[in-house]
């Protein structure tokens, strides 16, 4: 706003300045209140279970982050994450009812994400320490936006909508991979999404897609990411890791359940167990892998 029309106008200077010193949780909660349509489509998606409700988890942990840093909120936001926040709610709100309401939750989350970026700090300050038995200053940690942005994706209600789409040649393309580690040791044959072995057919269902694997794998990079304050750059060099690992996963897993019902021995318990040792090594790895920092590689610097 122009300074000169506020000296103009002195009735109006009032108004401005206390919108410009309104807190920042006033305007992220005024940006919520706004894309409402949304989070009533995304409950109602998981209450009438049509979906997983991972969301949660995901959205669970982008407000723990909020209240992280909630005393250190920018009080003058970025502007070009709070142009495009604006511009993307108003997209949100303008198409809603003339796309599908995932494509149009997406447009909404994205713009709620970097509404909620315009204002996060460059930094987050860790708690303070003392060494040697004196007080030292909290170390600073990058809060970077990459992390942010998929947290905030991943709290929508797409379990489903991946599996419809994608579910089938991730369980074809798991099937084949499961059936090069079978032919050492067994007589095994791809029919589809199937295999099979010695004249059993084991049939590659959904939760054997590793959708289900990928989502948790992901939201375990993005949380390890912000935790350890890995900047953007490092976190997309890493992303390709955790495809990997989640592929590696998820083909490891599918084998050894097969392996069990080829030799008669497998059961409802073995298979939850066996599913969850994979699930929580493949954790692991893209724990680690966020985690660790390259040779060479600099910590990031807050700006």
């Amino acid at each position: 706003m122009n300074p000169t029309f506020l000296t103009r106008s002195p009735r109006l200077l009032p108004a401005a300045m206390r919108i410009d010193r309104a807190p920042a949780l006033a305007w992220i909660a005024l940006q919520t209140a706004a894309l409402w349509p949304t989070w009533r489509w995304m409950a109602a998606r998981v209450a009438d279970g049509s979906d997983d409700p991972l969301g949660l988890l995901a959205l669970t942990a982008l407000i723990a982050l909020g209240v992280a840093v909630r005393g250190q909120l920018r009080s003058a936001p970025r502007l070009p994450w709070l142009a495009a926040a604006l511009v993307g709610t108003v997209a949100a709100t303008a198409l809603h009812g003339h796309i599908t309401p995932l494509l149009g939750s997406l447009v909404a989350i994205v713009a709620w994400a970097c509404g909620l970026l315009a204002f996060l700090p460059s930094a987050r300050r860790g708690a303070m320490q003392v060494r040697d038995g004196v007080l030292h200053a909290a170390p600073r940690f990058p809060i970077a936006a990459l992390p942010v942005l998929g947290l905030a994706v991943l709290v929508l209600p797409l379990i489903a909508s991946l599996q419809f789409y994608a579910g089938y040649p991730l369980r074809v393309l798991t099937a084949e991979a499961s059936r090069w580690l079978l032919a050492p040791w067994f007589h095994v044959l791809r029919e589809g999404s199937s295999l099979n072995v010695g004249g059993l057919l084991v049939i590659v269902d959904a939760p054997c897609s590793g959708v289900q694997m990928a989502w948790v794998g992901y939201f375990t990079a993005c949380a390890v990411a912000l935790w350890v304050g890995r900047g953007d750059k490092a976190f997309a060099l890493r992303l390709p890791a955790v495809s990997v690992a989640v592929l590696l996963g998820n083909v490891l897993r599918n084998t050894a359940l097969v392996a069990l019902e080829a030799t008669g021995r497998g059961t409802p318990a073995l298979h939850e167990g066996i599913g969850l040792a994979v699930l929580a090594v493949v954790c692991g790895a893209v724990a680690w892998a966020m985690a660790r920092r390259a040779d060479g590689e600099r910590a990031s610097s807050p700006r």
